[in-house]
């Protein structure tokens, strides 16, 4: 236990100490707010502008969280492999997967207070939700994005030994697909083809469940809560977590 906590807040003291790391995952995230509330709203209805601003947030919350599991994660790992660290961890009698359950430990505190930061400067941009019953269970597909977005970025800095490329390599992956699967655009604004892969990728699908949650289908765009999406998008999620850890639990530690 004491392995976990230490890897946990040597995690959380990388990130902080880092500026480019609270700047992209959390300043940049929360810039896209900041334009995205006051440019991308103007030909709206008045009554709507607030639940606009509400998507915007979510989806801007969820890229915080690609940013952190799929560029910072790996960042970490890769660094790690660099200083020879995980060499140093090697040659004791630690387990990789107590390594690896105070990295995640540590990501998702991270992202947690990211996600806090990015919807408490929405809330006061003027983004108001529709339904509050919802939270709870958007909250579990804001886990569902980190879980995702952290086995993308442990396959990354598994198979990326330096750390500029693992970084550079999560980050293209975040903003591309963010960008055709629905979270920088809006679901319906995209064509057949991209729609589809929104639904299939847990990351899009996800985010998507969390705005029709808490703001309904209109803004959604469809329905991803459905049985068939919903156990779609939960078993994709896992079974990237699961890709992620297995890769990295048997292979990252004997290459170095």
């Amino acid at each position: 236990m004491s392995q976990v906590v230490a890897t946990l807040t040597k995690t959380i003291k990388e990130f902080l100490r880092q500026k480019p790391v609270p700047f992209w995952t959390i300043a940049w995230p929360i810039i896209w707010v900041l334009i995205g509330s006051f440019s991308f709203v103007g030909g709206a209805p008045r009554e709507v502008v607030p639940h606009l601003r509400a998507a915007i947030t979510i989806s801007m919350a969820a890229f915080a969280l690609m940013i952190a599991g799929m560029a910072n994660l790996p960042g970490n790992i890769a660094e790690d492999r660099e200083r020879g660290l995980l060499s140093k961890l090697m040659s004791l009698p630690i387990s990789p997967w107590k390594d690896f359950a105070g990295r995640i430990l540590g990501l998702l505190a991270f992202s947690a207070l990211a996600v806090i930061l990015v919807l408490l400067v929405g809330y006061l941009c003027g983004a108001r939700f529709a339904y509050a019953s919802g939270v709870w269970s958007a909250i579990g597909f804001f886990l569902l994005v980190s879980l995702a977005s952290a086995g993308i970025g442990m396959l990354v800095g598994t198979l990326i030994k330096h750390v500029q490329g693992a970084i550079m390599t999560g980050v293209g992956i975040s903003v591309v697909t963010a960008s055709i699967s629905g979270v920088f655009t809006p679901y319906s604004s995209l064509p057949s083809p991209l729609q589809a892969f929104a639904r299939i990728y847990p990351v899009s699908s996800a985010n998507s469940s969390i705005i029709y949650l808490l703001l309904g289908e209109d803004f959604a765009g469809y329905n991803p809560v459905s049985s068939g999406q919903l156990i779609l998008t939960i078993a994709l999620s896992l079974l990237l977590f699961a890709a992620g850890l297995i890769l990295y639990s048997k292979l990252c530690w004997r290459q170095d």
